[in-house]
């Protein structure tokens, strides 16, 4: 009798154990299945709110990105440079994890839902959650998100999408390529694409009957404003005047004067390292003393990236109140300067004062020849000699100056009285000082027509 309650005892022993284990497994793979589907729907909310974020960012966002040196930034250009592939690829993947959402919410479902369940009213349980899953996380929220905050979105997602377009590679190359196919078999250009050129024609013909040339130019800089960067308006490092720290009161007083600027910069060292601006008016007051602790008067200098765009920097001017800012390239050194009259400039033309010596910048023999400092910017070069902006866009690479732009069409430095072709312009060096084109004479030929 003991042996057989023994034996009876060890089978509802090891039948509650079987049972428990096997609950422990079930609960095991819920916990599984719940942690894949908050992972999916992760996945899911960054790729929409990517979608919405990266194709509501302006140029002016896209300038900024390209300004930053972080790793996201760098990775979001490199997604931007090629929009059609980063639009398949968040396509692409969003269907995918999409699927997967509803494939594993099925089967978590089955587990959660009772077995008395009728299947009909399972299945409509499973849409309306899986509904409520995609929509919510899916779509609402990330996108609410990404349409107020898109620049941090942008960069937030831009690592999960680097490795998903390298994932979906494949399938995103064969639909922007069929995508291809189609516009250049059904597609036709948009009407509304008008160029800058065509711009500046419809100016000519509506005001330039009525305007004057100096009124055109001012529509026509208006137009081009908003593409401007601080690069190619600036002052380069070779022509800034700056102050030594070290210097005393009576130096600084006779530098200052010397140099007649109204705000210089001071550094210690080397211009790469600026340590303020100090205003000529700001000594006036002392000017009667020999010794004065003049650092006292310094104010804090404005840094800028070369590459910003001069409309952002002329709202900034007009914030801070300032006239003045040093640029700075990638590497944090100082690449030159830009004022409050560089900027203006590019609207009204050049500014001329008392103190300007016009022979030095800028001299128009005849209606073919000009003689140009090297320095000059090519922007200036166009307006000056009545040519379009991009007249030289496609020879100029990466110089923004005259100087620089013969280089880039000789392929060499030139010598003196060399002269340079380009279509119908030749430049003809006039003078070279330390390895600096200082003046060149530009001649414009006359077209044949034949």
């Amino acid at each position: 009798m003991n042996l057989q309650n023994t034996a009876e005892g060890e089978t509802i022993l090891n039948t509650i154990l079987l049972q428990a284990g096997s609950g422990v497994f079930s609960a095991s793979n819920t916990t599984i299945l719940i942690i894949i589907v908050l992972l999916l729907l992760l996945m899911t909310a960054i790729t929409a709110g990517a979608e919405t974020a990266y194709f509501s960012l302006t140029a002016k966002d896209i300038n900024y990105l390209k300004t930053k040196d972080q790793q996201s930034s760098r990775q979001a250009v490199n997604l931007l440079e090629n929009p059609k592939m980063l639009l398949a690829t968040i396509l692409v993947a969003n269907n995918f994890i999409n699927i997967a959402i509803i494939v594993t919410t099925n089967v978590l479902l089955k587990q959660l839902l009772p077995s008395g369940l009728s299947t009909t009213t399972a299945f409509l349980i499973q849409i309306v959650a899986v509904t409520f899953l995609l929509v919510l996380f899916g779509e609402v929220l990330p996108k609410v998100y990404a349409t107020q905050n898109n620049m941090r979105m942008a960069l937030f997602a831009a690592p999960v999408l680097q490795i998903l377009t390298s994932i979906f590679k494949p399938v995103s190359k064969m639909l922007v390529s069929s995508t291809s196919y189609i516009e250049e078999k059904i597609g036709t250009r948009n009407p509304s694409n008008i160029s800058s050129e065509d711009f500046e024609h419809a100016i000519e013909l509506t005001v330039g009957h009525t305007a004057t040339r100096e009124e055109v130019n001012i529509f026509k800089g208006i137009l081009k404003f908003g593409n401007i960067t601080v690069r190619q308006i600036m002052r380069t490092r070779l022509d800034v005047s700056g102050i030594p720290y070290d210097l005393s009161f009576r130096q600084v007083q006779l530098q200052a004067v010397e140099m007649g600027y109204s705000r210089m910069p001071v550094y210690k060292e080397s211009l790469d390292k600026v340590a303020g601006i100090i205003h000529t008016k700001d000594l006036l007051p002392y000017s009667e003393l020999d010794e004065f602790e003049w650092h006292t008067l310094l104010r804090p200098a404005y840094f800028i990236h070369e590459g910003k765009l001069i409309e952002d920097l002329l709202k900034e001017f007009q914030q801070k109140r300032i006239h003045f800012a040093v640029v700075v390239d990638e590497f944090g050194g100082t690449s030159g300067i830009v004022t409050l009259e560089d900027i203006m400039e590019e609207i009204i033309g050049d500014i001329k004062d008392e103190f300007d010596e016009e022979d030095l910048h800028f001299k128009k023999i005849d209606d073919h020849n000009f003689i140009i400092e090297g320095k000059t910017l090519t922007n200036d070069v166009c307006r000056l000699i009545g040519e379009p902006s991009d007249t030289f866009d496609m020879v100029r690479g990466e110089s923004d100056s005259l100087a620089g732009l013969i280089l880039e069409i000789s392929g060499k430095f030139p010598a003196v009285n060399e002269t340079v072709s380009y279509e119908q312009f030749d430049f003809t060096v006039l003078q070279i000082e330390r390895m600096r084109i200082q003046r060149v004479k530009l001649t414009i030929n006359e077209i044949d027509e034949d």
